[in-house]
């Protein structure tokens, strides 16, 4: 008695991520051959040498959210440090993840004379610089606090405002002396204040949308694009008479083409098995859209996770996982099923026949 597993051609790592992780490698290989010395920023001397460092790569920030992918690079010699940590660095090399960094970071990095490495992905750049060379008002839809978002909201000094679902913006109406209405953002769910850790060191953002006023809506690059049209058409049908509202295309053709495929992969199958960290917001969106296609699907960090139960004879299992995880990760839940399961199948046919199986 067998079943069937197949990955989804179309997971895995994007564009943006494999180029990180790509650049990461290449620079971690001869830096950990050509000096023993180590320079630390947590913990001990926080004293960095004098020279520029070639023992050590730092990243700012999580390249991937994905725990283990994070661990296979540590072993490498990649330490992921935060921005009040980088500060402290002098003379060194820090490397940019895909996400990208507000302006700030590029100011620290030029007076402590560190070495960037700027993986930041090409369709982010893009944002960035829309953003920045967009006048007035901005509202951003994405998650408070994500790594993308903070460095969007550096780009247009206080004036960017965070909407994380339409929820809030239905939530949050008060009306305006002059006729129009103004979404007031509350603290818990529609600004980045909410987590002083995320923006301590980022510019300020403003406190409402002001219906009466032009608004340029921007969307996070791996957010759901239906979730995105909606949020739109909640925003446009509050707008004061006469007002404009502009709709930027910002979400990534490769990560939006991959919804409707997922979604459509999700259904195919008897079972799904999601991988994906759990500080994945691109992963929590499209574990969401195969739960909703597919009541049997499990999202997973780790093998350890699965669980025999889940599965019956002759199921068909799908595995499949967001643009943070590493095709290796696929590959070995595609293994361990084909072989664990099997024979936890045989084994509980052959007792339920036999009555003497005793190989598990």
């Amino acid at each position: 008695m067998r079943i069937k597993v197949e990955i989804d051609n179309n997971s895995g790592f994007c564009h943006g991520v494999i180029r990180a992780v790509e650049t990461a490698e290449k620079n971690l290989s001869p830096r950990r051959n050509t000096s023993s010395e180590r320079s630390t920023v947590a913990g001990g001397n926080k004293s960095c040498p004098d020279v520029r460092d070639t023992a050590h790569l730092y990243s700012l920030g999580a390249i991937v959210h994905n725990g283990s992918e994070l661990e296979r690079l540590k072993t490498k010699g990649l330490e992921v440090i935060d921005i009040e940590q980088m500060k402290s660095l002098h003379n060194t090399s820090v490397l940019i993840r895909a996400h990208g960094e507000p302006p700030e970071t590029y100011r620290i990095a030029k007076e402590n004379n560190i070495s960037l490495i700027d993986c930041t992905c090409p369709v982010v750049l893009q944002l960035q610089k829309k953003i920045r060379e967009t006048p007035g008002q901005i509202v951003i839809f994405g998650k408070m606090g994500h790594a993308e978002v903070n460095g969007l909201v550096g780009q247009a000094e206080g004036r960017t405002i965070i909407v994380e679902n339409a929820g809030v913006i239905a939530h949050a109406e008060q009306p305006t002396n002059s006729g129009g209405i103004r979404g007031s953002r509350r603290a818990d769910a529609c600004s980045l204040r909410s987590q002083p850790s995320a923006l301590n060191n980022y510019p300020p953002i403003c406190n409402e949308i002001d219906y009466t006023k032009p608004i340029n809506i921007f969307s996070q690059t791996t957010k759901d694009p239906g979730e995105y049209e909606h949020i739109c058409a909640e925003i446009k049908k509050r707008m004061a008479p006469g007002v404009e509202c502009t709709v930027h295309n910002t979400i990534c053709r490769q990560v939006a083409g991959r919804h409707s495929k997922l979604v459509e992969f999700a259904r195919s199958h008897n079972v799904i098995i999601f991988v994906s960290g759990k500080e994945s917001s691109n992963g929590k969106v499209l574990y969401d859209l195969c739960k909703a296609a597919n009541p049997r699907s499990y999202n997973i960090q780790s093998l350890k996770q699965i669980d025999k139960k889940w599965f019956k004879n002759n199921d068909t299992i799908g595995i499949c996982g967001a643009t943070s995880t590493p095709k290796w990760q696929l590959d070995a839940a595609s293994k361990f099923l084909k072989i664990s399961l099997n024979d936890y199948i045989c084994a509980r046919f052959y007792t339920l026949i036999y009555g003497n199986y005793r190989r598990f």
